[in-house]
């Protein structure tokens, strides 16, 4: 088990993540609880959801596996900032919505307590001390434990941490950024000011969606998958940046091979070995992915090994920019450079 950040609250160094339950992925709800128990039987105690997973399917299955006893010994994770209706306060970062979607996020999971409520993006039309302040609120009134971010920049982190220092708030005491073999760019900034703050850091996408599964491989046609079908740019193997993707992953995957591992387990467990990362979110659809997946914390890569994975994808690297999940609206907002 590892600290989270400095909150005394220790969880497994890998997290299961439910995206993948649901609409999105597995729609077969017993299925789906049997993985979840299959994790917890196997000494995963960290659960990471979100509300618009699946538009809430994910956490209702969720809390079907944590009822009859399991829910008191599992660090439950859920967040909320995504679009759950039409009505355009039915989302962000302010009060007005997190103070309602809390309860929503509680009635699904049944649950009477959440233990770490997290703010899934950063929202530029909303102070971040708007949102520090209802989250404080919420933590007092016992409907969380402890508060994070997710897929902030560094600067936003920074600047939410001093926020809450000048009013007295309750901080982020934890941080969710994209990281694995193909996307290191919270190398750079990220991981460090999360340990500078004492912050815990669970990472997702460790198989970077599914590029490190060992399917993508040179001389081989594209396997079929759902996020291919949804997000296609990011799959083209047309695209000379995919295809640098798919040579880096080619790489990994011998190096794996010459040293007796699958990809899966090299990639995950590249990123729990990184000082700065907590736990690595495992996010299975079927048990024989959560089963390849789950040796990967016991694996420890020598540094003769980290070396060559720095050759194929030096440190601080995406290998796709916006595979690095945020870009600020002063990017993609052409008003926002053009006036």
């Amino acid at each position: 088990m590892r600290t989270l950040g400095r909150t005394g609250v220790k969880v497994s160094p890998l997290c299961l993540g439910a995206m993948m339950f649901g609409a999105w992925g597995n729609t077969d709800h017993e299925d789906s609880v049997r993985i979840v128990h299959a994790a917890l039987d196997a000494g995963i105690n960290f659960v990471d959801t979100a509300d618009v997973y699946s538009a809430g399917e994910s956490e209702e299955i969720v809390g079907k596996a944590l009822a009859g006893g399991r829910r008191e010994h599992v660090v439950l994770a859920t967040k909320a900032h995504g679009a759950m209706g039409e009505d355009p306060n039915q989302q962000g970062n302010s009060r007005r919505w997190l103070v309602q979607e809390v309860e929503s996020s509680l009635r699904r999971l049944q649950t009477d307590w959440i233990d770490l409520y997290q703010i899934h993006r950063p929202s530029p039309d909303t102070d971040v001390e708007e949102t520090l302040d209802a989250l404080t609120d919420l933590q007092r009134a016992g409907k969380i434990r402890y508060f994070g971010s997710s897929t902030f920049p560094a600067s936003e982190i920074v600047q939410a941490q001093w926020a809450a220092s000048e009013r007295h708030s309750g901080r982020f005491v934890t941080e969710q950024p994209p990281y694995s073999l193909l996307v290191r760019g919270i190398e750079r900034e990220v991981l460090p000011v999360c340990q500078q703050y004492g912050m815990g850091t669970l990472v997702w996408s460790p198989l970077a969606g599914g590029w490190l599964s060992g399917k993508w491989r040179k001389g081989q046609d594209a396997p079929e998958s759902s996020r291919a079908g949804r997000m296609g740019s990011r799959y083209d193997l047309s695209d000379p940046v995919n295809q640098r993707k798919l040579d880096a992953a080619d790489a990994l995957a011998q190096l794996a091979e010459d040293n007796g591992l699958s990809l899966v387990e090299l990639a995950i467990a590249f990123t729990i070995r990184h000082p700065g990362v907590t736990s690595a979110i495992i996010g299975p659809r079927t048990m024989d992915q959560l089963t390849s997946q789950l040796p990967a914390a016991d694996v420890v890569l020598s540094d003769e090994v980290l070396d060559a994975i720095d050759a194929i994808v030096p440190p601080g690297t995406d290998v796709r920019a916006d595979d690095a999940g945020y870009q600020p609206p002063s990017l993609t907002d052409p008003a926002l450079r053009r006036r």
